[in-house]
């Protein structure tokens, strides 16, 4: 178990939700400066991405976010 770096509370493990046209979806770190896309809003191509994985203080509501690498991803 977890424990808060504020509190001392117990941290649970939950995430960030993106929503976008109806869809829903796991926020992600990019590597990099943003790029403005015309098409897309924001550019991605080619750039390394991570799931972010988020714990959260049950006590005072802290939040600590970590980049998780993909599974399988020996990369550093």
């Amino acid at each position: 178990m977890t424990t808060c770096p504020k509190c001392n509370g117990e941290m649970q493990e939950g995430f960030i939700l993106d929503q976008s046209h109806g869809r829903q979806f796991v926020s992600s770190w990019i590597a990099g400066e943003p790029e403005k896309s015309f098409w897309l809003g924001t550019n991605i191509k080619g750039k390394a991405q991570h799931y972010i994985q988020t714990f959260r203080c049950a006590r005072c509501g802290y939040l600590e976010s970590y980049a998780q690498k993909p599974e399988g991803d020996t990369a550093a």
